[in-house]
């Protein structure tokens, strides 16, 4: 994918204002996060627990000085991968030495057989692969894999790579050389191997990520037999809970979406990757029920996914509480993961949609529009006082804090924004497809002869216009052009008259010798939406959500009376679009609907019914929600006549 990021710059307003912030803002923000230096902060210790694990190797005394998570690694490989995109998009020769040195440390953190991960090495060495169940050995590996590969493809320095390539042959060696039982109690190995396999061509690379995918679950228990021997724990899980982890049948059984959210989408990509790569038709019919599983069942409207904060994980079918939901940033991440990799198997909108349901919506609210402050819960319903103060509401924070002690989101959110143009487009042959609708220059100059721009002012307009600048006369190609399910009526224009296309598979597929007056203009049908839930989703009955475009919408109580519970929306209700107001939250299109206000009573309960007065409801985009202080915010709002 990073072939097509790298021929892609993002011009529109819309993600060019998230890549600024990423390169100007987040970037630098969490790299003091990751070195302890920002006041009133969660403490990371990330970085300095590199420096112990150095100390480790290079003086051979034990520390029991670690900090954080088992997993606090893969904290600073994330970031690692996003300073890497952040420099190919906008070179910047500090914050390049900044990564050197680090990297430079990871390397000095390294055993000489190629293992790495400071939990065991600075703080219990003797332990090291006793506990695949929980340890996030294989998960931390993993995220470092991708930042290895980020980094050499992005700024053409190998250093990491090399080092993670000793990480994976000491893996290699242990799992296929020496028929070591077992698999990632936390998968994410597997797609980072893929990547791995691609950058290097190191065909053991493949093997194993294939070996990862199909020994998980043939031995059920292996989990549970590793917990009787191993003689200690991180969490104490269950280890009987065999759905948590994904483990429960092997992978090519499964039918349901099950456990840990993210590890499950993690797992699902690596699989779609695997499949996609050999061909494996078994495989990619196990993805296709899953896929199917979640998207239908399981998944919220702004794309987000996990029901339970128990397990953060899914529940059972149709069970999508609003304000009680788990809906984690990083699982929205891993869902985009998981379309883009099924978009690799069969082309077909479907994935696209979705894929960009949860960026617009599951994923942007995640972050602040000052990119300072981050949320893990994304709920679809906030009220204060009780979100993070009810025992059971705890986890569903009413306002974003500047870090976490598990800070696995905002370093995902960091390194998915700059990627965004190989989620954006993909090629095969002379066909280039066009999933999501971002302004800027594709560069094909090296396989199409030409380069495609893109203008639009998506996604508070819905008008898309592709542009061609041939290097010779002309650019012979078939440009595929996602049909997004939202709009009811689309209308494709080559040169301002009626195009010819052919539609398949949610794709409008336009096939000339483009020449550089040529001009391709969609329209889209940018309509608000009423959205209802089937009726097994108990927490939206009898009520309505907004859609325009891509994204979904909110009632916050700042802008209505400070009070969104008592808002009722009316069946026939008019809709009225507002104007762009760019000094409003970084720019948003705001809607009103009409509707009433009830009036509330003085008693817990009564025999009375409440009045209704009638009154305009003020919609913002989801993902702009949470960044005008303490808040009320509902997405679902009961409707009557």
């Amino acid at each position: 994918m990073n072939e097509i990021l790298k021929k892609f710059t993002v011009t529109d307003p819309f993600f060019g204002r998230y890549e600024s912030l990423v390169n100007n803002v987040v970037i630098p923000y969490q790299e003091k996060a990751l070195k302890d230096e920002i006041p009133g902060a969660e403490k990371s210790h990330a970085v300095e627990n590199f420096r112990l694990a150095a100390e480790v190797i290079e003086t051979g005394k034990n520390s029991a000085e670690f900090y954080g998570m088992v997993f606090q690694d893969s904290d600073l490989a994330k970031w690692l991968e996003a300073t890497a995109y952040s420099i190919q998009m906008s070179p910047n020769e500090a914050l390049e030495k900044s990564c050197d040195e680090i990297i430079d440390l990871i390397g000095r953190a390294q055993h000489k057989d190629g293992y790495l991960n400071t939990y065991f090495t600075a703080k219990d060495p003797a332990r090291r692969w006793t506990n695949l169940a929980e340890a996030h050995e294989l998960y931390c590996a993993g995220h470092m894999m991708e930042a290895a590969v980020a980094y050499a493809e992005c700024t053409g320095k190998t250093k990491l790579l090399d080092i993670m390539c000793g990480m994976a042959d000491h893996i290699y060696e242990r799992f296929i050389v020496q028929k070591t039982p077992g698999y990632p109690g936390h998968p994410e190995i597997e797609l980072a191997l893929m990547r791995m396999y691609r950058c290097t061509g190191n065909e053991k690379y493949l093997e194993l990520a294939k070996h990862f995918v199909d020994v998980r679950g043939v031995d059920a228990d292996y989990f549970l037999e590793e917990q009787k021997v191993k003689g200690w724990t991180v969490w104490n899980n269950n280890c009987a809970d065999r759905e948590y982890t994904q483990n429960h049948v092997p992978v090519r059984e499964q039918t349901e979406a099950v456990g840990h959210s993210v590890r499950a989408v993690y797992l699902y990509t690596g699989m779609a990757d695997v499949a996609a790569t050999t061909q494996d038709e078994s495989l990619k019919l196990a993805c296709q029920r899953l896929w199917k599983n979640i998207v239908e069942r399981r998944m919220y409207v702004t794309g987000s996914i996990g029901s339970s904060y128990e397990g953060e994980a899914f529940t059972k079918d149709f069970h999508l509480p609003n304000d009680t939901a788990y809906a984690e940033t990083c699982a929205s991440i891993g869902l985009i993961f998981f379309a883009r990799k099924m978009i690799d198997l069969e082309k077909k909108s479907e994935y696209a949609d979705i894929m960009e349901r949860a960026l617009y919506n599951g994923v942007l609210a995640g972050m602040q529009l000052d990119g300072k402050r981050f949320f893990y819960v994304n709920p679809l319903e906030v009220l204060p006082g009780i979100s993070g103060k009810a025992i059971t509401h705890r986890h569903t924070l009413p306002e974003r804090p500047k870090w976490f002690a598990c800070a696995c989101c905002p370093p995902n959110v960091a390194r998915l924004l700059p990627s965004i143009g190989s989620y954006a487009w993909s090629e095969e042959g002379s066909t280039v497809y066009s999933h999501l609708f971002i302004g800027g220059m594709l560069d094909l100059t090296d396989t199409l002869q030409g380069k495609i721009k893109v203008e639009t002012n998506y996604p508070y307009d819905g008008k898309v216009v592709y542009r061609f600048e041939p290097t010779q006369d002309k650019m012979d190609l078939t440009l595929a052009i996602r049909m997004p399910f939202w709009s009811a009526d689309t209308s494709i224009l080559l040169n301002g008259e009626e195009a010819k296309f052919e539609i398949r598979d949610g794709y409008a597929y336009l096939n000339k010798a483009f020449m550089a007056e040529d001009e391709i203009a969609v329209h889209f049908d940018m309509s608000v939406k009423k959205v209802y839930a089937r009726n097994n989703v108990s927490a939206d009955s009898g009520k309505t959500a907004f859609l325009r475009g891509p994204l979904v919408y909110c009632a916050e109580g700042t802008d209505n009376d400070g009070d969104v519970l008592g808002l009722r929306v009316k069946k026939e209700s008019a809709v009225t679009i507002g104007e762009y107001q760019a000094d409003c939250l970084e720019g948003i299109v705001p809607i009103e609907v009409e509707g009433y206000r009830m009036k509330d009573q003085d008693n817990l309960y009564s025999f009375e019914r409440p009045q209704a007065e009638a009154c305009s409801i003020h919609l913002i985009p989801y993902y702009a929600w949470g960044n005008r202080g303490l808040n009320s915010m509902r997405v679902w709002m009961p409707e009557m006549e």
